[in-house]
């Protein structure tokens, strides 16, 4: 079963940080990646840009609305996600308490919700 898990920290946290300490979090993100490659548990993930890029795009009444920003301000910033394959929710719960960035912040685990297939359209 595929499991996200969202990584959440306070950006504050990051900027704070020396220079060395962002590269040696980034390395140890890096080996992460790796053992859950070893594993077969990585499928993706990727990090994301600071908070400040964001633009947030809401559709009302056929309008598109455009903000900058996230949506709600938070205490925590998401900063990233892995995509990962897990047996069951124990087993993502367990592979997530590795994602280095949880000892800043969180790491919120949810299962991906499959689509149904697209409806097929008879052609005549």
């Amino acid at each position: 079963m595929k499991y996200v898990a969202l990584v959440y920290y306070q950006e504050g946290t990051i900027n704070d940080m020396t220079e060395q300490a962002w590269h040696d979090l980034n390395q140890e993100c890096l080996g992460c990646v790796e053992k859950l490659t070893e594993g077969e548990h990585y499928l993706a993930g990727q990090a994301l840009q600071p908070v400040e890029t964001a633009t947030t795009v809401r559709v009302r009444d056929g309008e598109v609305l455009l903000s900058d920003g996230p949506f709600a301000e938070t205490k925590e910033q998401l900063a990233g996600f892995y995509l990962l394959e897990a047996r069951d929710l124990n087993e993502a719960l367990q592979l997530a308490s590795h994602i280095p960035p949880a000892r800043l912040g969180s790491i919120e685990v949810r299962p991906v919700r499959e689509l149904p297939p697209k409806d097929q359209q008879e052609t005549t």
